[in-house]
């Protein structure tokens, strides 16, 4: 398959790296500080960071798994799992298994308010439509 827009053999800048991977170049630098890469991040003879796919790839699974409410803390852990290689893969797994399930714990509670919101929704335009929303509840204002 050919890729649009491939990485060049040299690798991406920080700043085209954090184009790709929609994070800010401080992110990029926060992640390899936090132990949240799991390769090293080649370098210029001069000390600039150049990324690679690799790279890129792990960034994005780092940020879906922040964006999920997974700690720093378990994708540091995840990471050096990951890092060490071979050998630990049940403990990867039980490390994804339970974020998966605090994930779905957290989209049945955000159902849940959903459903309230609708309720207050379907209130809301009943009584629109009626032409009577100037009964809807509202705190008694200071006299």
């Amino acid at each position: 398959m050919l890729e649009v827009n491939p990485i060049p053999a040299e690798g991406l800048t920080i700043a085209d790296a954090a184009r790709r991977s929609g994070v800010s170049a401080h992110t990029l630098r926060y992640y390899e500080r936090a132990g949240l890469v799991v390769t090293d991040v080649d370098r210029t003879a001069g000390g600039r960071r150049r990324y690679r796919r690799l790279d890129l790839e792990w960034i994005k699974i780092c940020t879906k798994l922040r964006a999920t409410g997974m700690p720093i803390k378990t994708i540091r852990r995840y990471a050096e799992l990951v890092a060490a290689g071979r050998g630990n893969e049940p403990e990867r797994l039980a490390l994804l298994e339970e974020h998966r399930a605090d994930v779905l714990a957290k989209l049945a509670e955000l159902q849940e308010n959903l459903k309230l919101i609708d309720r207050k929704i379907g209130v809301y335009r009943g009584r629109l439509e009626a032409g009577d929303a100037d009964n809807l509840w509202a705190p008694a204002q200071p006299g």
